[in-house]
């Protein structure tokens, strides 16, 4: 493999390995199940008892702790939200750290500043255990069909342990470096994008319905036109539903372009297009929408303006 090729995934052998996954969220439970798909004895920990019993009756085992489901384990898979909760599952209370067998992989898919997964990473691989810096994208609907992109960099030895697991979750492999920390830069990139691109594509469907223009028609039409993006034919539909239901929230993206922007002005870089977007996602959470899918900054925009989406009361 080369540090900046993409390598489609191997289709699983059978095996015996031993996985954990932390996190059975949306994306996690679909990981998890993956994995299981991939002939892997896989436990599954969760904050909520529920998602743990979820997996539990679908052949799975079920932990109460990180510590407890890393026992023994040759992969742990954390699938939690940023760089605070990845540490909490390393080294806090009932950590990974203190189960987890030398040699073993961490496989961390939480976005998150690179020089956080840096640092996490140092302290990891100084216990003996190696640390695989491996944020997702994709949708929980790829993670439930093992067909995530997976952007990773971290060792040869990390990438040689984690490959049967990489396998079963993923159609593309982008090994992006030999050290942990490139591949969350490669995912912030991503995050900068699709924050913009839905944002546009919020502020395009609100001023659409302002101008009177019947949406279903313009969504046809945008996505057979140049100004037609991934994030626009994905989200907008939510829109045309009037559904928001979060299958990723507004906050995820408070949070990513937060990053962003944090890394921008210590860079000294100017991203005022992406800081432009983040106010739009923070005013939409500041409305109490934060737990809603990221379509709801349409929602805003037709709040402010007074204009009539699907969906909305008469």
């Amino acid at each position: 493999m080369t540090n900046s090729g993409e390598t489609p995934a191997q289709s699983p052998p059978a095996t015996t390995s031993r996985a954990a996954v932390v996190g059975l969220g949306s994306m996690g439970m679909g990981m998890a199940l993956s994995l299981l798909r991939g002939g892997m004895d896989v436990t599954g920990c969760d904050a909520g008892a529920p998602a743990v019993e979820r997996f539990v009756a679908q052949g799975g085992r079920g932990a109460l702790s990180p510590a407890e489901a890393a026992r023994g384990a040759d992969h742990v898979v954390s699938v939690v939200v940023n760089a605070a909760q990845t540490e909490a599952i390393l080294f806090g209370p009932g950590g990974v750290a203190q189960t987890l067998p030398e040699g073993a992989v961490f496989i961390s898919c939480a976005t998150m500043d690179p020089e956080a997964a840096r640092g996490l990473a140092q302290r990891l691989e100084a216990t003996g255990r190696h640390y695989l810096d491996a944020p997702i994208s994709g949708g929980a609907q790829r993670a439930a069909e093992g067909a995530l992109t997976i952007l990773a960099s971290g060792s040869a030895a990390a990438f040689a342990r984690a490959r049967p697991a990489l396998d079963a979750m993923a159609a593309k492999l982008y090994v992006l470096g030999d050290a942990p920390g490139h591949g969350a830069a490669f995912k912030m990139i991503n995050q900068l994008l699709a924050g913009v691109h839905i944002a546009a594509a919020c502020e395009a469907m609100a001023f659409a319905a302002r101008q009177g223009l019947d949406l279903a028609k313009v969504y046809e039409v945008i996505t057979a036109s140049a100004g037609n993006s991934w994030m626009f034919e994905n989200r907008m539909p939510h829109v045309l539903d009037g559904d928001y239901a979060p299958r990723s929230a507004v906050d995820i993206f408070v949070k990513d372009l937060g990053i962003i922007q944090d890394m921008a002005r210590s860079a000294r870089f100017p991203v005022p297009v992406s800081a432009a977007a983040l106010q739009m996602f923070l005013m939409a959470s500041a409305a109490g929408m934060g737990r809603d899918d990221d379509a709801s900054v349409a929602r805003l925009y037709a709040r402010i303006t007074g204009t009539k989406l699907p969906g909305d009361a008469p």
